[in-house]
């Protein structure tokens, strides 16, 4: 789902940028009063949970990958907007270093992912969770349900946006300027692969970390029992030291474990190199020419999370992974340190 530079129109992009600055203009406003003291430390912690989570490629029919995202756990745990402003992080870094997603069409994998994702997420969940006891295996399976719908949501979303670019967009001689898929073609490619393999390790994951926590850090999910009726702050509930330091510890157990992402043969679908998309022997005019000029506007420093001052595939990848926790968790730290400078007054 991670759409590349040169995929949308640039009129698709600027408009997906609106979306996703809305979405964040309105979650960094609504989390601003908690912003250094109780949300940053969450934030970045389920940031990189995301980030990691990513990295894990499944195989998908058709000789394709596709990943989980980790959006519901966030939304579930920060709310949407905290969810919104932790994915989109994930997805920027990704961005940014790895080349993971491209910068022009950063606006819609947030807007994808993390907006779409979010949202549907939390309202599902919410929906599925009704008035179960926190610690209730409905909730669990209220989780896992949420899970799926959000990333097939998302990836549905994707589709749309891909589908409708040669429609839209084209040259005179009808050849597509940008993603070359229609919607019939669009549709059932993305989703077919979410709706089995991907959506259900979405769900997994949720669920599973939403039983984990419903015994290790029950006060963490108490952000979503407004809906209840109890008498509960609905912003995230700022965690001690401990609880916060074993979630790093468990996305650093996950970190070291992303080398097993990359044993999955096959680009995701829509995510080709124009190399890649070239050898497609169904494109009749060859790769859309402004597909083709977008598609190099940024050169990650670290493409496809490869460091090319390292050899061995498995150990870049690790590294990688290494490289965005770390900066992950050093804003995380910087943020604690600003808030006790804060509560003490700056001495």
């Amino acid at each position: 789902m991670h759409i590349p530079d040169g995929y949308l129109s640039p009129s698709t992009c600027a408009t997906l940028y609106v979306l996703a600055l809305s979405a964040w203009y309105s979650a960094l406003k609504r989390i601003k009063a908690l912003w250094l003291s109780r949300t940053i430390p969450l934030i970045s912690v389920f940031a990189a949970f995301s980030f990691v989570v990513m990295m894990f490629n499944v195989p998908l029919p058709g000789g394709t990958s596709g990943h989980a995202v980790g959006v519901a756990v966030a939304a579930i745990v920060l709310g949407p907007w905290g969810s919104t402003v932790a994915v989109s992080i994930a997805l920027a870094i990704q961005a940014l270093f790895f080349g993971d997603g491209g910068l022009t069409t950063l606006g819609a994998n947030c807007f994808n992912m993390a907006v779409v994702g979010s949202f549907v997420a939390w309202w599902s969940y919410r929906a599925l969770a009704g008035s179960a006891a926190g610690n209730s295996r409905r909730r669990i399976v209220a989780a896992a349900i949420a899970g799926y719908l959000a990333i097939n949501a998302a990836a549905f979303v994707t589709a749309v946006e891909f589908g409708i670019q040669p429609t839209l967009f084209h040259d005179a001689n009808g050849a597509p300027l940008y993603a070359p898929y229609p919607l019939r073609i669009a549709i059932p490619a993305m989703m077919i692969g979410h709706l089995t393999l991907a959506g259900l390790a979405e769900g997994f994951i949720t669920g599973g970390m939403i039983s984990y926590l419903q015994k290790a850090h029950p006060k963490l999910l108490k952000s979503v029992a407004a809906h209840v009726g109890e008498t509960v702050d609905s912003s995230p509930i700022p965690p001690s030291a401990e609880p916060l330091r074993k979630l790093w510890i468990t996305v650093a157990l996950l970190m070291m474990a992303t080398p097993l992402g990359i044993l999955a043969a096959g680009t995701a679908w829509g995510e080709w190199s124009t190399a890649e998309l070239a050898q497609h022997s169904t494109l009749a005019y060859g790769v859309p020419s402004g597909l083709q000029k977008l598609s190099g506007i940024w050169t990650a420093p670290f493409p496809s999370y490869a460091p090319a001052f390292v050899k061995n595939e498995l150990f870049g990848y690790l590294l990688s992974a290494m490289f965005g926790v770390g900066l992950l968790l050093s804003v995380s730290l910087i943020s604690a340190a600003l808030a006790r400078r804060r509560r003490t007054g700056g001495n």
